[in-house]
């Protein structure tokens, strides 16, 4: 059970300040998820609860960022029916944590949120970027860091996660992607977003150079709008 898992040492230990305690701590921890067919939403919710605190308490921030890489290799572990309720899990976890992170801990936290949005798409890569996957994926976004309403989702997650969409997707290579389908979470919080702030968030990244590219629009079709700020100022005039 992973509740047993949440409450073993494995999971404390890999804060340790040992090198070798926490490696030994980490491959149990992939062994025991490795052999895990399917988890409870629950004890994916206990055990994600579990590692939170486990980087919360991590001050170094060299092993903060070994910590949170070291996390994010844990999806390539798992079985593919594990994959995406131990995704839902982290956002889940992120989303009701958030307010427990204080400033000089926010750092570590928004590392291992980029890790996690690279470690998704990644996973969905390996598979060939299937529609299937791919749309299943979006949906855990979706109801997850780029939901458009829940209001217990917080805009400072949902920002992050926009802020590193794009690098994380180039990062993997888009090579065979249907790319709209990737887009279709901040598609829809493009346009159904609570706020204004946060549809003009999602619009910025729609609009980023790499975008256009990918979806074949040439980025010279939409100028900066330096031209036109100069004719609206018109100059100093005699």
């Amino acid at each position: 059970m992973a509740s047993e898992a949440q409450n073993s040492p494995f999971i404390k230990n890999m804060a340790s300040s040992d090198k070798k305690t926490r490696d030994q701590a980490l491959t149990s921890l992939r062994a025991y998820l490795a052999a895990q067919t399917q988890i409870s939403p629950l004890d994916l919710l206990k055990l994600w609860k579990g590692l939170f605190y486990c980087l919360y308490m991590q001050d170094k921030p060299a092993q903060q960022q070994r910590l949170s890489r070291d996390l994010a290799s844990l999806v390539s572990t798992l079985r593919p029916d594990v994959v995406l309720p131990f995704l839902g899990a982290f956002w889940t976890t992120m989303a009701r944590e958030w307010g427990n992170i204080d400033t000089h801990r926010m750092n570590k936290y928004l590392y291992l949120i980029r890790q996690y949005v690279h470690a998704s798409f990644a996973w969905v890569a390996r598979g060939g970027w299937k529609e299937g996957v791919v749309g299943s994926h979006g949906r855990v976004l979706e109801e997850g860091p780029l939901s458009a309403g829940d209001v217990k989702v917080p805009d400072g997650l949902r920002y992050h996660v926009l802020d590193v969409f794009v690098d994380e997707v180039e990062r993997v290579g888009v090579e065979g992607v249907e790319i709209e389908s990737v887009l279709a979470p901040v598609e829809k919080l493009a346009r159904e977003g609570r706020v204004k702030s946060l549809r003009k968030a999602a619009e910025e990244v729609l609009g980023d150079e790499r975008v256009r590219r990918w979806r074949g629009e040439s980025v010279d079709e939409v100028g900066d709008g330096s031209e036109g700020d100069e004719e609206e100022w018109g100059g100093i005039q005699d």
